[in-house]
């Protein structure tokens, strides 16, 4: 499987003849918390083992190869859009926001990137949209997992601070715990509003 991803990656190597970055995001659908972002450019010669796309593995496999992907890729980028950015832009063009600060925070210009989606124009550079990337790319599986460790560290860290959200547990995603907390409390500065209105 992780070969599979490599040769996905390495055919974009091939023909664009440089250094090609998977980007993904994080937290799109959310009512809460920012939107994260992640573009890495791996080592062609340090195969990561376990690369797959970031929900089909379990939290404990995501933090270790959290710490594998930042320590053996030749550069990555994390970043984010805030709340207050998705409020006012939307979150599609919120996210590609935070792809392209990603993407900019990388210590080698790539010629080309793999975009996780079916939508990338905006891109600072070069690219191409991938749908079921995080799926298919070794970089954008790579990128899947930096954005999802990101930003479920983040939704921990502001959980503490709104306990009666119980952000620890739904990451901000509309459960319905979530959901029934909005309509007894409201909502706090880290709800996307927009998101927010048709339950408050």
């Amino acid at each position: 499987m992780v070969g599979e991803l490599y040769r996905f990656d390495e055919n974009f190597i091939e023909l664009k003849s440089g250094f090609v970055a998977g980007v993904d995001e994080a937290g799109r659908g959310p009512l809460a918390g920012d939107v994260f972002a992640a573009a890495v450019i791996l080592d062609r010669d340090c195969m990561i083992e376990g690369l797959d796309d970031s929900k089909k593995l379990s939290f404990k496999k995501r933090e270790e190869l959290f710490e594998k992907i930042i320590n053996n890729s030749l550069a990555y980028g994390i970043a984010t859009a805030s709340v207050a950015e998705i409020d006012r832009l939307n979150i599609l063009e919120a996210t590609v926001l935070a792809m392209n600060r990603a993407i900019k925070l990388l210590k080698v210009n790539p010629d080309f990137a793999l975009i996780d989606g079916n939508y990338s124009k905006g891109i600072v550079c070069d690219n191409i949209a991938v749908i079921g990337g995080d799926r298919k790319s070794a970089s954008i599986a790579a990128a899947s997992i930096l954005a999802k460790v990101s930003r479920d560290r983040y939704m921990l860290e502001i959980a503490d601070k709104y306990p009666i959200y119980n952000f620890s547990k739904h990451k901000g995603y509309g459960t319905k715990e979530h959901i029934e907390a909005i309509k007894k409390y409201g909502v706090c500065k880290l709800h996307r509003e927009k998101f927010c209105r048709k339950f408050i």
